[in-house]
């Protein structure tokens, strides 16, 4: 009985070490060199065989705290699609106190022959880029990589912003085998932590220690994790970001010797109201002067809510000018902003909201994450990056508008705002959730005239309406592309229509829909096979890949907006040929009113004439439901390509 016991401590002992040298810098087998594939995925490009993290917080120099993050990584390059991941940056905060970041210990490995190579990181393979005033970017280049290399780098940073730690992430755009993260809080700090994703990542129980050369105590949290399939972009994904597995930390109180209990943002109400009452917030919410004299005469007389916001609305958007920077503070203020006609998204939104105050209407600020930004799911400041303006109406419904686009209108806002919820905050500093995604279904709505002739040839015209979403974003892409280059793109995407005759209706009358119109020809789209003609009356509009290629799909689908495609066809068929066999009409649904389809066709003497009708109900669809939309959108493709056939009488 004591020799099994004996034993089994021994093997634990044994695989223990076995883990420790597997997951240490400076420990590459040659057998790791000679892997061509990796053994559970082998489409990777590369690999990570170990990542691990660990923070604390220490004293600097001058006796104030920091927060120090040691990461170290070892990966596996498969191929040459994999050398981007031989390279690594770090972005890090630079406009304000100093943060330190150094890389070490960064080092190549190649097989020659039957030796291990080693090429160290030289100072010209580490540079520092400036993104902006306020972010750098530290950056390495890893030497002499091939494929079969196994690199290996440490970084450390040093920071003394304590509210957010840094985000630990658990899954990368590559598979990973073993992932750790160790976090080490003293006594006198009480972190809320957050765990996003859909990985089950272990937690071993957290200890207390006593801090080495320190005269406090430390709760020690290890997470791990191994076996991380990659993360992979799927279509219609809001952001993918949105579903990695990671940790979040946000400082929720401090109890310091002689200080007392000091809360921080906690809930979604703290956060709020910390945002409110701060001076480049809720301090430019005050201000009205700088506007006075040109906002009364535009209102003067006018007595319609929607009016009043229709006309500051244009007079904001107009007037001012975003610099694309994101926040929900104010840089320069709402005066010199309104004054220059440039600010960032808090200045023109805030300057908007006192506006539409100063008009007796009820409204206030709306804070909100954007779609690159990633769900604010957790109560933290730092859940958003971005303002907004909303009108409360009477009924429990708000209109929400955004001035940093000229494109915009009442309740449309640029796709960069669409992301799920907000939170509108009052002036008596409470808050209310609001909800981002769009009710109604914008329609797109196309009628086609072509004519086919004996040769297979397809000539026509077609006028094509946009309304709300695809109207703004018609004029946010395509308006905004050159006609030449749009056409080219057109002519592509349709594979081998030839355009002319393009015209568009309503550019920069944003009350109207869009209006496109022009002619086309394609030599494509109808197949002569002996005396028939073979053709889709969807022309070239019918689609034929399914964007819903995987059988299990883990994420929401995201369309961004409800919608409504509707396409009129009116075919006339050569002179001599009869319609031999058409398709059925059908009619699609999916279950809980999530979307249809409606294809109906007739023939006449000479024309062949389809109605299809595609509503989509709603911008988010949950991974739930991705069965049953992935066969609506087989059954209705394959609808799409049923082929007309006509016969020559």
């Amino acid at each position: 009985m004591k020799k099994n016991i004996f034993t089994i401590c021994f093997v634990l002992f044994a695989l223990n070490l076995f883990a420790q040298k597997k997951c240490e810098l400076g420990k590459v087998t040659v057998e790791e060199l000679k892997e061509k594939v990796h053994p559970k995925d082998t489409s990777a490009v590369a690999a990570i065989l170990f990542k691990k993290g660990n923070t604390y917080l220490d004293y600097d120099m001058d006796g104030n705290w920091v927060a120090v993050t040691e990461v170290a990584t070892k990966i596996k390059i498969y191929k040459k699609e994999g050398y981007e991941f031989a390279n690594e940056q770090i972005p890090y905060y630079t406009g304000g106190k100093q943060i330190r970041l150094f890389f070490d210990d960064a080092v190549t490995y190649n097989l020659v022959g039957d030796k291990v190579e080693k090429t160290k990181l030289k100072s010209d393979g580490e540079f520092t880029e400036r993104v902006n005033e306020i972010f750098s970017v530290k950056k390495i280049t890893m030497p002499n990589v091939k494929e079969g290399s196994v690199i290996e780098y440490k970084y450390t940073i040093r920071t003394p912003y304590l509210t957010s730690l840094n985000d630990w992430y658990f899954q990368y755009p590559i598979p990973a085998d073993y992932v750790e993260y160790r976090i080490a809080i003293p006594q006198y700090f009480n972190y809320s932590v957050f765990m996003k994703g859909y990985l089950k990542v272990n937690k071993k129980p957290s200890v207390v220690a006593s801090a080495a050369a320190q005269k406090f105590n430390e709760l020690v949290t290890v997470y791990n994790i191994e076996n991380v399939k990659a993360l992979k972009e799927e279509s219609y994904v809001n952001n993918v970001d949105n579903y990695r597995s990671m940790l979040q930390f946000e400082l929720a109180s401090t109890d310091f010797p002689n200080q007392g209990l000091k809360n921080y943002a906690a809930d979604w109400a703290s956060v709020t109201k910390n945002i409110y009452e701060h001076k480049d917030f809720g301090d430019e919410l005050n201000y009205k002067s700088y506007f006075e004299k040109d906002i009364e005469p535009i209102i003067k007389g006018v007595t319609s809510r929607e009016e009043k916001i229709k006309l500051i609305f244009d007079y904001v958007k107009t007037r001012m000018n975003w610099n694309e920077k994101n926040s929900y503070y104010c840089n320069v203020g709402v005066k010199k902003a309104y004054a220059e006609k440039v600010g960032n998204v808090a200045e023109i939104n805030l300057m908007l909201v006192a506006m539409l105050r100063y008009a007796e209407l009820k409204a206030n600020p709306v804070l909100i994450s954007t779609r690159s930004n990633g769900i604010a799911v957790y109560p933290a400041p730092s859940a958003y990056n971005y303002v907004i303006a909303g009108v409360e109406l009477d009924n429990n419904q708000q209109i929400l508008l955004d001035a940093t686009s000229k494109n915009a209108l009442p309740n449309i806002l640029p796709f960069r705002a669409l992301n799920w919820l907000g939170r509108m905050i009052r002036n008596d500093k409470t808050s209310i959730e609001v909800d981002l995604a769009p009710k109604s279904n914008s329609k797109e709505i196309v009628n086609v005239i072509a004519a086919i002739d004996e040769e297979g040839k397809v000539e026509g015209k077609i006028r094509a309406q946009y309304f709300d979403y695809n109207a703004y974003g018609f004029r946010e892409i395509h308006l905004k592309t050159s006609k030449d280059k749009y056409l080219e793109e057109m002519e592509k995407r349709y594979g081998g229509v030839e355009v002319g005759e393009y015209t568009t209706t309503n550019d920069n009358d944003l009350s109207k829909p869009i209006i496109e119109t022009f002619s086309f020809v394609n030599n494509n789209l109808a197949d002569r096979i002996g005396n028939k003609i073979y053709f889709s009356p969807m022309l070239h509009y019918a689609r034929h890949e399914n964007p819903f290629k995987d059988e299990v799909r883990e994420f929401p689908v995201d369309f961004m907006f409800p919608y409504q495609d509707k396409y009129s066809y009116t075919i006339t068929i050569p002179k001599g040929y009869e319609v031999e066999s058409m398709p059925e009409p059908i009619a699609i649904y999916m279950e809980s009113n999530i979307g249809s389809f409606k294809y109906n066709i007739i023939k006449t003497a000479n024309q062949v004439q389809v109605t299809t009708i595609l509503d989509m109900n709603y911008s988010n669809i949950p991974p739930d439901y991705y069965h049953t939309l992935r066969d609506f959108y087989k059954k209705m493709l394959e609808k799409q390509n049923e082929k007309v056939v006509l016969k020559k009488v």
